[in-house]
């Protein structure tokens, strides 16, 4: 299969537009942008083209899909009930990078479910994204567009370099602009539990909803055995970098004088450093790659920039990778999850 590659000339380009949801219709994959990553779509309605996703990512059957839609309308014919806390989640951060999961109906195939009863669903803020799911009909089932496991996409490049060959198109909107998942909120509990932590924090879901739990796991590093997972990435290993990648949290002075000590000890490693505006000049021990993920007083900024880091790393094939460490405060706890997923759980504590 030849994979096309089209570059949008407007956020909602028409003729792309078209391609895309011809190409959704006849069961075919479409990676496209949303504000968090790039997604790899399917019709969430088909399970023959739901199973293409599984089979062109590499992904394990029971991990469950989120299915995106374009209105709220589309959400009712989708789900069982609506609570109130939802409906306010959906005025507060709809649309925006906040999936829910809620009771399905039976329409929705097994196969998105990983033959669970409920559903994941969100409505993305990106303009192609909702127009491409509107000009599609269907809402799409839409995981990030790479091979399980790897770094998130979040530009076309990435999603060529995983997808080239496997799917039939993908759509190039430039670089997502929050750059990790959404927030992934399980609605079908009292109260509410976050699952994956991501672009809306659990702070402003606090402030809006009052209380809410989070999943004891959500923060471990090493993948816990979760027999049915709810919500992608509670299972299996992501985001991970192919170099071996170690985690450092603390002080940072401390923490750049242990990496430092680390680079010394291993001249013949080709070493990556991830480190931040503030700590650049603390590497006195210069290592192969020292890349500034960003301010540490704008998180957002460096949410937008850890996948690509990481996928630098790769096209730079290092042996090791040394990432600072941030707070688990605010935007921070959504980096530190993917983070700690990506270094398998190694961190180095206590700096």
């Amino acid at each position: 299969m030849e994979t096309e590659v089209l570059q949008l000339k407007s956020p909602t380009d028409p003729e792309v537009i078209e391609k895309g949801a011809m190409i959704i219709k006849n069961g075919g994959l479409v990676a496209f942008p949303t504000e968090t990553v790039y997604g790899l779509g399917a019709n969430g309605l088909d399970p023959k083209a739901v199973a293409k996703i599984y089979e062109a990512k590499g992904r394990p059957s029971d991990n469950p899909m989120i299915l995106h839609i374009s209105s709220q309308e589309m959400l009712e014919e989708l789900v069982r009930e609506i609570p109130k806390e939802a409906r306010d989640c959906m005025d507060m951060f709809w649309p925006g990078p906040l999936t829910m999961i809620f009771y399905k109906k039976d329409l929705i195939p097994d196969k998105v479910c990983a033959g669970l009863d409920t559903v994941a669903i969100r409505m993305p803020s990106d303009p192609f994204a909702r127009a491409l799911i509107q000009a599609s009909g269907v809402p799409i089932a839409a995981p990030s567009a790479n091979t399980s496991g790897r770094p998130s996409p979040t530009k076309a490049a990435h999603v060529l370099e995983d997808m080239a060959g496997k799917i039939e198109l993908i759509v190039d909107g430039g670089p997502t602009q929050v750059g990790i998942e959404s927030t992934v909120l399980d609605m079908t509990v009292d109260p509410p539990m976050l699952l994956r932590p991501g672009g809306v924090t659990l702070e402003d879901l606090k402030e809006l909803l009052g209380d809410v739990d989070v999943d004891p796991a959500l923060l471990g590093g090493k993948p816990k055995e979760v027999l049915h997972p709810k919500s992608p990435g509670q299972k299996y290993k992501h985001y991970a970098p192919k170099a071996d990648c170690l985690l450092f949290a603390g002080n940072l002075k401390n923490v750049a004088k242990e990496v430092n000590k680390r680079i010394k000890e291993n001249p013949n490693k080709k070493i990556a450093v991830l480190a931040t505006e503030e700590t650049m000049d603390l590497y006195t021990e210069k290592p192969y790659l020292l890349i500034n993920m960003g301010s540490r007083d704008h998180m957002e900024e460096i949410a937008h920039n850890i996948f690509n880091s990481l996928r630098e790393c790769d096209e730079e094939d290092v042996d090791l990778i040394f990432v600072e460490g941030f707070s688990f405060q605010g935007m921070g706890q959504g980096i530190m999850n993917r983070l700690l997923k990506a270094c398998g759980g190694k961190v180095v504590l206590g700096l």
